[in-house]
């Protein structure tokens, strides 16, 4: 007798679609609370909409950025603890926003996993929801992807997108940066999210410590350390644009001050940045 043929079912491949149907309907509710008067629609299309309103705009542009978590994931996987990456994930691609100074209108993310956890993916979106909350920027949309055997077991990635929106005359682009000018720094929360593989390589391989062993000079752990979200400065920024001229800003992360701040500064110039006008952490 011939051995009945088995069934093909994405469920038999590993992809439950019925869970992710099942995880979005249970944040419909969190992603609704970020929703401004712009958005339309409902969750669940092909497609975000978003009305542009033009109330108080001469002439304005739109702006967008890309970006992910990075290996801070690697940290978040080890100490199990996934409420906090997604502020991470809105706080790098907003903080590009409003280096030009844009302010944020509307973000999307990207998750990936070998196979969905509802609860991981439902801290996960808590993030992302805190953080746009925070950014004053709408969650418009997003993709869960499960893709069995290409992440290891209980590992995801990350990416967001955001578009803002600015006048064209008040964008900040550095080109009116000028020798004399002052450079001001604003504090960070801590360690932000990119950087993180030097952190790892320090914290983890050459000190020998783990997640829950006591940070050096904290009193604090280390999951707790390391997990303390990127600040989020669309609040603090868009209210000194209103105030101040501001000709130039970078978005210090991983590349440090070397990196950053060269990419804004017209030829010919340089920065020069003294560490003593800071206390700087053990």
């Amino acid at each position: 007798m011939a051995k009945q043929e088995e069934k093909f079912t994405y469920r038999a491949a590993g992809v439950d679609i019925e869970e992710a149907e099942r995880f979005l309907s249970g944040v419909a509710p969190l992603i609704r609370k970020t929703w401004s008067d712009g958005v339309l629609g409902d969750i669940g299309g092909f497609a975000s909409f978003f009305e542009l309103s033009k109330k108080g705009w001469k002439n304005p542009i739109l702006l967008a950025a890309t970006d992910g978590v990075g290996t801070k994931l690697k940290v978040a996987f080890a100490s199990r603890v996934y409420t906090t990456v997604g502020v991470d994930l809105v706080a790098m691609c907003v903080n590009d926003i409003i280096t030009h100074g844009g302010k944020p209108l509307f973000f999307l993310d990207y998750f990936a996993t070998g196979k969905l956890s509802r609860a991981q993916a439902r801290d996960v979106i808590k993030g992302i929801v805190r953080g746009c909350r925070e950014a004053n920027c709408s969650l418009v949309g997003g993709e869960t992807a499960e893709m069995p055997s290409f992440y290891p077991e209980g590992e995801f990635d990350l990416a967001g997108f955001c578009v803002g929106i600015a006048e064209k005359r008040r964008l900040v682009t550095g080109e009116r940066i000028k020798k004399g000018d002052v450079i001001i720094g604003l504090p960070s929360s801590g360690f932000h999210s990119n950087g993180y593989s030097l952190l790892r390589k320090l914290i983890f391989d050459r000190l020998g410590l783990g997640p829950d062993d006591p940070f050096p000079g904290s009193r604090r752990t280390v999951r707790q350390v390391l997990l303390k979200p990127t600040k989020i400065y669309v609040r603090t920024v868009l209210d000194l644009l209103s105030r101040y001229p501001v000709t130039g800003m970078a978005h210090i992360t991983g590349g440090g001050f070397y990196e950053n701040i060269g990419r804004i500064l017209p030829e010919g110039l340089g920065a020069r940045i003294d560490s003593r006008r800071w206390n700087i952490p053990r």
